[in-house]
């Protein structure tokens, strides 16, 4: 069964952002575009080079109202020590949220129950709260930051501009189509 659509169920998680421990919830998904990125755990291997590429891109996620939650099943504790031991995740300025009961990974459907780790799943989530697009990948493959972007800008465009559908590879200012029957089969 589809995710899309589903509203994030209410929630209130700790997190490691900027040096300082802080409380998330679902309250905290108003007002702005989310991606929820879980991953397996903190001080593995695939997971760094992918918050490493998020942090990197914050900046753009941010300029268009969008807030990246990263997600493993480790506590907030963990997530500091991680970023004490680590250059690549001592850059990261989003909130990074503590799991460890699995309730996130549970409600976005990614957490594989007999190791407690979460598959990377990235999910975009819209102001009013609802799954608008997501993806799942098994532990061994990584993700790319300005694909994610790519999906959030397309997903915010389908949003404001409901009449009008974003084809395979496009990027804002590209064209656009608008579904219709003159369309049909002159693709």
């Amino acid at each position: 069964m589809s995710l899309i659509g589903k509203r994030v169920s209410e929630f209130k998680v700790s997190a490691y952002q900027n040096g300082d421990f802080t409380e998330v919830s679902s309250d905290s998904l108003k007002n702005h575009w989310s991606v929820f990125f879980f991953y397996p755990a903190d001080f593995t291997f695939v997971c760094p080079t992918e918050l490493g590429d998020l942090a990197d891109n914050y900046d753009k996620f941010k300029e268009i109202n969008c807030e990246i939650y990263s997600v493993s099943e480790d506590t907030h504790f963990v997530h500091k020590a991680w970023a004490d031991a680590s250059e690549t995740i001592a850059k990261i300025q989003f909130p990074m949220l503590a799991d460890p009961t699995g309730k996130l990974a549970r409600d976005f459907e990614v957490l594989i129950e007999k190791d407690g780790m979460a598959l990377r799943g990235s999910f975009i989530v819209n102001p009013e709260g609802e799954i608008k697009a997501y993806e799942v990948h098994d532990l061994g493959i990584g993700r790319d930051a300005d694909e994610l972007l790519r999906k959030v800008q397309a997903a915010q465009f389908v949003a404001q501009y409901g009449d009008k559908v974003c084809p395979a590879k496009w990027k804002p200012g590209a064209e656009t189509l608008t579904p219709g029957i003159d369309l049909v089969g002159k693709i």
